[in-house]
């Protein structure tokens, strides 16, 4: 059994998909771009960028009763591998040992030509 989640304080779907997906025992975050979900702008830099998709991702989390000390796995996708240590910085700030698995992977594009998004599983 499968329900979607949906909070209006991320940025909603755009196409065929749900924001998240509460599948029982876990909860799959679709990819979050760092787009504000207020006035749909785009931070500029990779720093600014990166918080963005993680504060998209805290909301996800928190409609589904759920904070980042829930999630189990992330996968990170850059636009430009040089950004992975600027990335890290901010994404280490904002998750707590034991660190979620990760992958991080660069890409030839991504939507909107943000620099980084950031999809994740959690378990409840």
């Amino acid at each position: 059994m499968k329900k979607a989640i949906s909070t209006t304080k991320a940025p909603g779907a755009i196409g065929p998909y749900s924001q998240a997906i509460d599948a029982g025992s876990f909860v799959f975050i679709s990819g979050q771009i760092p787009v504000n979900p207020g006035t749909g702008n785009i931070p500029e830099g990779i720093t600014a960028q990166t918080a963005q998709s993680i504060s998209n991702i805290k909301a996800i989390l928190a409609e589904a009763g759920l904070s980042v000390d829930n999630v189990v796995k992330t996968t990170v996708f850059l636009a430009n591998m040089g950004d992975f240590a600027a990335m890290n910085e901010v994404y280490a700030a904002n998750f707590t040992s034991p660190f979620p698995a990760r992958s991080a992977v660069a890409v030839k594009d991504l939507p909107k030509q943000v620099l980084v998004e950031i999809e994740v599983i959690a378990v409840k």
